[in-house]
């Protein structure tokens, strides 16, 4: 539930939110997304978190970092660690929960609704502190793909879910065969 005279803010993990669209398989429509939001509220602030891998040459997000950075999302990056895992296989990690958090909790001041794009049951504390601040709390992910992307405690503890499939007719688009997007750069925890 929205109230059109509410103060909004976005807060998007960006590999979280990659990893359930393309399980219900589509991609997002940042374009789409931010004004669909504009729409339900008065939107002061759109952040986006990412890990970027900063030795190689060409990072397939890259191009989104910008376009976001361009129009209207406050980039929230660090660098990303990339190791091998006992198979031998390149990993990239790089968790952005930290970044999310502090920001938030700096904005719920200002704010009367957060919105957190993300699935991941560490949030849970987070929502419940913003919650405390007398701030609505709603999480953007999805119990429909196999296994759900979004953790049973996140979900009980906002004050919404909303349901990322339901979302698919409004900021949806069919997905890039060539792009692999941010889960290339790392894995959603």
């Amino acid at each position: 539930m929205f109230y059109r005279d509410e103060r909004l803010a976005l807060f998007i993990d960006g590999s979280n939110l990659y990893a359930a669209a393309k399980a219900l398989g589509f991609d997002i429509d940042y374009k789409l997304l931010r004004q669909e939001f504009m729409r339900r509220g008065k939107l002061l602030r759109a952040f986006y978190y990412t890990a970027l891998l900063e030795n190689d040459e060409y990072s397939p997000i890259r191009p989104l970092v910008d376009w976001l950075n361009y129009n209207g999302f406050n980039m929230v990056t660090k660098p990303a660690k990339e190791f091998t895992d006992s198979m031998g296989r390149r990993k990239i990690k790089g968790n952005m929960d930290i970044e999310l958090a502090v920001d938030a909790m700096e904005l719920a001041p200002h704010v009367d609704h957060i919105v957190i794009f993300s699935g991941d049951g560490d949030f849970r504390p987070l929502v419940e502190s913003l919650q405390r601040q007398g701030v609505r709390v709603s999480v953007v992910s999805t119990i429909r793909s196999q296994p759900p992307m979004i953790a049973d405690e996140l979900r009980r503890q906002a004050d919404n879910f909303i349901e990322l499939e339901e979302l698919k007719d409004v900021v949806g688009r069919p997905p890039r065969e060539n792009y692999d997007g941010p889960e290339t750069e790392m894995q959603p925890e």
